[in-house]
C-alpha cells in the first residue's frame, strides 16, 4: 500500500510543471500573443511554445537535480520519461552492424537534422515515401543513439519498424551476461570489431499525444518482443548470425509509454547476436 502511494504521488508529481506551465501560459503568454496574432495563430504559438521549450526546459532541470536511478533496462525521452525497452543487442563493429541490418531488409535513418525533419514532414503530408526518415532522439547512456534504422509499413503513414542503438563495450574474458556489460559507459565506443550495441525495437502505429507535455509523437505497438524477433529473423535469413544468446535483464514487464493510452510490454530479455561478416560477390 506504501509502495503505490509513493509510485503515485511520482506520477503525479509529473503533472506539476506542466499544470505550472498551463497556467503560465493561459494567463501570460497567450494574452501577449493575442494583441499581436490573429485568434488561431496566437493559440497555435502559445502551445508550441508551452509544449515543445517551457515544460521540456523545466523537466530536465528536475531530472538534474533528480536524476533516475536504476539499470537501464529501457531508454528514456530528452526530459527522462521511460520510453522504448532495451532488448536486441548486436555484437559486431559498425560496418557489420550496417551491413547486417541492410541485408535483412532495414533502411539506416537518416541524421536528425532540421532538413531531414522538414523532409519528413513534407512526405507526411504529400504521402511520399521516405523510407531513411529521421528518428527523435532517445537516451541511453546519457547519450542519444548512435545509428537507427527502420522498416517502413506499406499502405499506412506513420507505421514503420524501427530500432535504435548504443554502442559500448563489455568484458570479453568473461561470458557475457548482465554483469559483465557495461551499462554506464556515458562516452560512445563506435570504433573496433567487438562493440556491443544495444538496441531499442518497437514499432510504430500511428500518432498520439504525450501525456506530459503535450507534444505529438508516434504511438508504439504494445509488443516489443516481436519486434525483437523481427531482427533476429532477418538477420538470420541473411545468414549472418554467429552465435545467439539470451540474457535475462528482469522480470516480464509493462511499461508505461509517454504516448497517451500507451503502453509497452516486455519479457525482460535481452537477446544478443554476434555477427558474421558480410560476403562480398565476387
Amino acid at each position: 500500500m506504501i509502495d503505490y502511494v509513493i509510485r503515485g504521488t511520482k506520477r503525479f508529481a509529473v503533472l506539476i510543471p506542466g499544470i505550472i506551465i498551463a497556467y503560465f501560459s493561459v494567463r501570460n503568454v497567450f494574452p501577449y500573443f493575442d494583441k499581436r496574432l490573429p485568434l488561431t495563430l496566437a493559440i497555435f504559438v502559445t502551445y508550441v511554445l508551452g509544449a515543445y521549450v517551457l515544460i521540456p526546459a523545466l523537466t530536465r532541470v528536475i531530472r538534474i537535480f533528480l536524476p533516475a536511478r536504476h539499470l537501464p533496462v529501457y531508454c528514456v525521452t530528452p526530459d527522462g520519461f521511460a520510453s522504448d525497452p532495451i532488448n536486441i543487442g548486436v555484437i559486431g563493429s559498425k560496418q557489420d552492424l550496417v551491413a547486417a541490418m541492410e541485408a535483412a531488409g532495414w533502411y539506416l535513418a537518416d541524421d536528425y537534422s532540421p532538413y531531414n525533419i522538414l523532409r519528413a514532414v513534407i512526405s507526411t503530408i504529400f504521402l511520399r515515401r521516405y523510407p531513411n526518415a529521421p528518428m527523435s532522439r532517445l537516451y541511453l547512456f546519457g547519450r542519444k543513439q548512435d545509428i537507427g534504422f527502420e522498416i517502413p509499413i506499406s499502405g499506412e503513414i506513420g507505421h514503420r519498424h524501427h530500432v535504435r542503438f548504443w554502442a559500448t563495450t563489455y568484458d570479453t574474458d568473461t561470458p557475457l551476461s548482465q554483469k559483465t556489460i557495461h551499462w554506464h559507459r556515458r562516452t560512445a565506443e563506435l570504433e573496433g570489431p567487438n562493440l556491443l550495441w544495444l538496441g531499442a525495437a518497437s514499432r510504430d502505429v500511428g500518432l498520439s499525444f504525450i501525456r506530459h507535455n503535450a507534444q505529438m509523437t508516434h504511438m508504439i505497438h504494445h509488443d516489443t518482443d516481436a519486434e525483437r524477433q523481427l531482427i533476429v529473423d532477418g538477420i538470420r535469413r541473411a545468414q549472418l548470425i554467429g552465435s545467439t544468446k539470451a540474457i535475462r535483464l528482469g522480470k516480464p514487464y509493462r511499461l508505461v509509454n509517454r504516448a497517451w493510452r500507451g503502453q509497452l510490454h516486455s519479457d525482460g530479455i535481452l537477446t544478443v547476436l554476434k555477427l558474421k561478416k558480410k560476403r562480398r560477390n565476387r
